[in-house]
């Protein structure tokens, strides 16, 4: 594997498609593309516009939404399907786009034979399209690794050129995803991502023991929206990477504005506590804290273009 400090991870996007299943949040139009820019701006590889549920209604978001009119410089647009038959819609829209299989046996279908077969079918049919595509898999740490390594290995054979683990409900922990994406990275030859979800908090912990496993790349959303308890946190996962010296080539310093930006047209708001974006993210309030601020941080403010506040102490009651 890679030595940590010398890797580039790909962070995709998927505001624009976990974002919208955040209770009571929906963008317009004017509102994916102002978020589309400030991805762009701020250095993101790829977002996910298109999500399973709504994959016509979202292509037809995206074709309202050229490339030369956003001023794009060279964001991927990507999405998830269920279906093969989708591509035809998503062509000459996508970029790329991952079919989903749920490895769930409560999930349809039901065996992992039935699964495999389903998913090397509707691969192999896109393939044969010139499409770039990938497979995810839902509730990928609640099979036994046997089970996940065959159907991941019969969707490499049948043209799936990404392969993407979903941490679906959130209950995975960081040894556990250490060790299974270290057994998938060994076992596949394509780029291997993880997709958190955060019910348990360990959202980021998980992402980065995905990314010390060898994972290509990391699924996340703008301040952690999603259902439930939310998604892997951009600029949380972000700043983790590049205080450890991995590249993702991010600007930290367009972190800021896009967690604003995403808040307001959301109606989300950020919690004052919420790491690296909070407003008490760089607040100081012990007496501890005064004379050198900086040994108390995590990163400096300057990389994220804020300053530190140094508060009185004033009284504790």
């Amino acid at each position: 594997m890679t030595p940590i400090a010398d890797r580039r991870v790909l962070l995709k996007d998927a505001t624009l498609r976990e974002g919208l299943d955040t209770p009571g949040v929906a963008f317009d139009s004017k509102a994916r593309a102002r978020i589309l820019r400030a991805l762009d701006r701020a250095g993101v590889d790829e977002a996910e516009i298109v999500a399973p549920a709504s994959v016509a209604g979202d292509v037809a978001l995206a074709r309202v939404l050229p490339r030369h009119q956003l001023k794009l410089s060279g964001l991927v647009y990507a999405g998830t399907s269920r279906a093969a038959e989708d591509v035809d819609e998503c062509l000459g829209v996508l970029d790329r786009l991952d079919l989903l299989m749920p490895l769930s046996p409560r999930r349809a279908p039901a065996t992992p034979a039935e699964k495999t077969r389903r998913l090397t079918h509707a691969l192999a049919r896109v393939t044969r399209s010139g499409f770039e595509i990938g497979a995810g898999f839902p509730h990928a740490f609640g099979v036994d690794h046997a089970t996940l390594v065959r159907i991941a290995k019969a969707a490499v054979d049948s043209g799936a050129r990404r392969i993407t683990l979903y941490d679906t409900n959130g209950a995975a922990e960081p040894f556990a995803v250490y060790e299974r994406l270290s057994l998938l990275v060994e076992a596949v030859k394509v780029p291997v991502f993880f997709h958190g979800h955060d019910d348990l908090g360990l959202a980021t912990a998980n992402a980065w023991a995905a990314i010390r496993a060898g994972a290509a790349g990391l699924d996340v959303t703008v301040n952690g929206l999603g259902d439930r308890a939310g998604n892997t946190s951009l600029e949380q996962t972000a700043a983790l990477l590049r205080v450890h010296g991995v590249s993702t080539g991010l600007d930290l310093q367009r972190l800021l504005p896009l967690s604003r930006l995403v808040a307001r047209a959301s109606g989300i708001r950020v919690s004052p506590l919420a790491p690296i974006v909070g407003a008490y993210a760089f607040a100081h309030r012990s007496p501890a804290h005064r004379p050198h601020p900086g040994e108390f941080e995590a990163l400096s403010p300057e990389l994220l273009g804020t300053q530190r506040t140094l508060k009185a102490p004033g009284r504790r009651t």
